[in-house]
Formats: C-alpha cells, sequence, structure tokens
C-alpha cells in the first residue's frame, strides 16, 4: 500500500515524486518508456524554473549535464531587436534549455535517491476502483494516485476529468537541432504571424522551434525545412548564423496543441503538468509550471490538506497565463507592447530591468 502511485515520470511526474519522497511518504513512480529518452517536446526553462531547481538542489546537476547558462534574452515584433543582457540573479540564470534525455533523468534519479521506487517500461492501462474512488493501478494500491501523463492523460480519461476552461487550438510548430552556431542566448521572433523561439542546449547544439498559425499546416508540411528556413531568413541576422550551421538532427512537429485546463482531482485521484493545464507553447510556461504545480500538489498530499486547497492555487497561479498565453499565440504583438517597448529603446540598464521583471526575477 502506497502513499502516492505517480504515473509519468517526466518533468511534472518525477519532481512530484521526488518532493513527496522528500516528505517521507511512500511513493512508486511508473513510466511506460525507459530512461534516459527523448520526446517531441519544447524544454526551455525559465521565469520561477531555474530558481526551484536550485532550491532543490538540482541547478547544478543541469547545468553539469552540458547545458548552458543563459543569461541574455533578445525579442524582436517586426519592430527592432531589444536585448537584456546579465539576467541572473543571486547566480540563478534567466534561463537554460536542457534536453529532456538530461533533465527527465536528472529528476527520476533525485527522486530515487529520495527514496521514490520506479518503474521503467510499466505501461499503466487501467485504474482500479472502490465504486467512485480510484484505489491504485493492477497489482498495487496506494492513497492517491496522480496522472502526470500528459496532454492525453490516460488517468484522466479513465476518471472522466472534466474541463474547466478550453480555447482552440492556434499553432503549428516544427523544430530542430543546429551545430556550429554561437551561444546568442534565448531570441523570440514573431513578425508576419509567425515565430521563432531559439535557444542553446547540451552538446553545442542550438535549438530551433517556428510556429506558424494552424491554417497553415497543409504548406508547412509539404517541405517543412524550406518553410522553416523561409521563416529564419525573415529575421535580420538570425537567418545568416543558421544558414552558416548544419542541422543535426530529424525535423520534429508539434501540430496537436490544445489549449484546455482540467478539474485537477477527485475521490483518490489527482493530474499536475500537461495532463491538467496545457498550454500552447508560445510562452514556454509547460516545464516551470509543471514543476510549481508539482510542488503545490505534493504540499497538498503530504499535509492531507483538502485537494480543492491545491487547484485554487494552481488556478490562481496559472489561469491569467493561460488568457495571456492564448492571446500571445495569435502571432501578433499588442500595441501596448510595442509602445513599451520604444521606451526601453537605447537604455540597456532599464532594458536589462525590463527583462527581469518580465521573468518574475525582481
Amino acid at each position: 500500500m502506497y502513499d502516492a502511485i505517480v504515473i509519468g515520470a517526466r518533468c511534472a511526474g518525477a519532481t512530484t515524486a521526488m518532493l513527496l519522497a522528500r516528505k517521507g511518504l511512500d511513493v512508486l513512480l511508473v513510466d511506460r518508456a525507459q530512461f534516459p529518452s527523448d520526446i517531441p517536446h519544447g524544454h526551455f526553462i525559465h521565469r520561477h524554473g531555474p530558481r526551484r531547481l536550485a532550491e532543490w538542489g538540482l541547478l547544478d546537476r543541469v547545468l553539469a549535464s552540458g547545458c548552458p547558462r543563459v543569461t541574455q534574452f533578445t525579442s524582436d515584433f517586426g519592430d527592432f531587436e531589444l536585448t537584456g543582457r546579465d539576467l541572473e540573479v543571486d547566480g540563478i540564470p534567466m534561463g537554460l534549455g536542457p534536453r529532456r534525455t538530461a533533465l527527465d533523468a536528472i529528476l527520476v534519479e533525485a527522486a530515487v535517491e529520495a527514496g521514490a521506487e520506479f518503474r521503467e517500461g510499466t505501461p499503466v492501462r487501467e485504474l482500479t476502483f472502490d465504486g467512485d474512488r480510484v484505489t491504485g493501478i493492477a497489482g498495487e494500491r496506494a492513497r492517491i494516485v496522480i496522472g502526470a501523463d500528459g496532454r492525453n492523460s490516460g488517468v484522466a480519461k479513465h476518471v472522466g476529468a472534466p474541463f474547466t476552461h478550453a480555447r482552440p487550438p492556434l499553432t503549428v510548430w516544427y523544430f530542430s537541432y543546429w551545430s556550429g552556431i554561437p551561444d546568442p542566448g534565448l531570441s523570440v521572433h514573431v513578425r508576419d504571424r509567425t515565430a521563432i523561439f531559439a535557444f542553446p542546449t547540451n552538446d553545442d547544439r542550438f535549438g530551433l522551434f517556428v510556429a506558424w498559425p494552424l491554417s497553415e499546416l497543409t504548406r508547412v508540411k509539404a517541405d517543412i525545412e524550406a518553410a522553416m528556413l523561409g521563416v529564419v531568413d525573415g529575421m535580420p541576422g538570425l537567418g545568416e548564423r543558421v544558414r552558416a550551421g548544419r542541422r543535426e538532427e530529424r525535423l520534429a512537429g508539434a501540430t496537436q496543441l490544445p489549449n484546455f485546463v482540467r478539474k485537477p482531482h477527485g475521490p483518490g485521484w489527482a493530474l499536475v503538468g500537461d495532463a491538467g493545464c496545457h498550454k500552447d507553447p508560445f510562452m514556454a510556461l509547460g516545464v516551470c509550471d509543471a514543476f510549481r504545480d508539482a510542488e503545490l500538489l505534493a504540499d497538498a498530499v503530504a499535509s492531507e490538506a483538502p485537494l480543492e486547497e491545491y487547484e485554487r492555487r494552481r488556478d490562481e497561479a496559472t489561469l491569467p497565463d493561460f488568457e495571456r498565453n492564448f492571446g500571445a499565440a495569435h502571432l501578433v504583438a499588442p500595441p501596448e507592447l510595442l509602445a513599451q517597448r520604444q521606451t526601453l529603446r537605447g537604455d540597456q540598464e532599464a532594458t536589462n530591468r525590463f527583462f527581469l521583471a518580465f521573468e518574475g526575477m525582481i
């Protein structure tokens, strides 16, 4: 009889298992995949994510995997490039983009070190019930079963977790990794209803993520690399750097990107990460919000607080960003943002403070 069974051992599930085990709970963590392994998801961590990794004693491990610190942030919304530099507070960088093979393995290792039992290569096809209460998975029982199994969560399906907020999908993203490109930090470019999100990652690779409106999917799929490079060539400076490098990995895509918030708990079950809330990748909130919600859920479960409090705190934290991100995913910069950027132009100190504040670091 476990205190908790966590289904899904990626950034939300492994973190939840680690935090619960550190609080002294008996935890079983399961995943159908073998680790280390990659998944075709975005993986930039910013805002409160690096700070949480530091608090958990894991930031140095992630950086030691070969993942660069990101302390420069350039944004261009079709007006001009605005760059914040030296973006770190108390030694914690503004961001980092570890590959999921490295990040997820570090989080699983930390969960096991804390005392969680880990079973990889273990698909969970059904839950067990006593009436309407979830009691475990086949062969194992638990006080609570936590679904950290992604936006197509089997746990959410089995318990019938309802959507509390939903918006239609707006974008399609394709991405890959290049070598031979100098580290420019994080750069975000939005113009002509396209977007680029680019950053350095492990093994001296440069991750390049490109977005279009979902209505462009058929055209883009006809020649993905040509479509990507066509967007990149339209961004001053970036096109030349990418053309001088070499693509090292296959092209990957994300074409099913719903925007929803699910009710995250019920009798004997809870949801965390993308299983409970999935957003368009535009603001790159997936990993950092998974960390935050794992912490909120672990606090509630360990203290035996009503899970309504977990839902309240999660929604209070995520719903404003959910709506803001949905607006940004239309790939059109709002006039007030463009006006604000003009006031910063030519003032590096003010620009740095703007980016630090934008990232929630000051």
